[in-house]
């Protein structure tokens, strides 16, 4: 479990590296939502941490790229979750150049979405191994 350090983010909850995201996308995907895919896999740390890709072709403007990464961690952090490093991938378009690029509204729906991962994760009870 997470434990303690659910409040916060450190880079120690990060995933940075090229290989470590490739060990993950290596893995079919765990769980899909209307926008979003999850990747995880069982690791050997002592928490959980999190990769976010956000594909500029699927949220043209950087604002909207953002926010969906921002609403990830916060969850993230918020949440109390097993050994295991997650993966998620913004899969379909969330906006147009010519929508507003972030609205409450967008933030709810991504929220609602991304919170349907973490509850997954919650509940699941085993993953793939590396």
């Amino acid at each position: 479990m997470t434990g303690n350090l659910s409040h916060t983010y450190s880079r120690d909850q990060r995933i940075v590296k090229t290989d470590e995201f490739s060990s993950v996308f290596r893995l079919r995907p765990v769980y899909r939502t209307a926008h979003f895919v999850l990747y995880a896999c069982h690791n050997e740390l002592p928490l959980a941490r999190l990769g976010v890709v956000a594909a500029k072709r699927l949220a043209p403007r950087a604002v909207t790229r953002n926010t969906i990464k921002r609403v990830t961690r916060e969850l993230f952090r918020q949440a109390v979750l097993p050994q295991v490093d997650c993966i998620v991938r913004l899969s379909k378009p969330v906006n147009s150049k010519s929508g507003p690029a972030t609205s409450a509204k967008l933030k709810a729906e991504l929220g609602k979405e991304l919170s349907q991962l973490f509850a997954f994760l919650l509940n699941a009870s085993a993953f793939a191994r590396k």
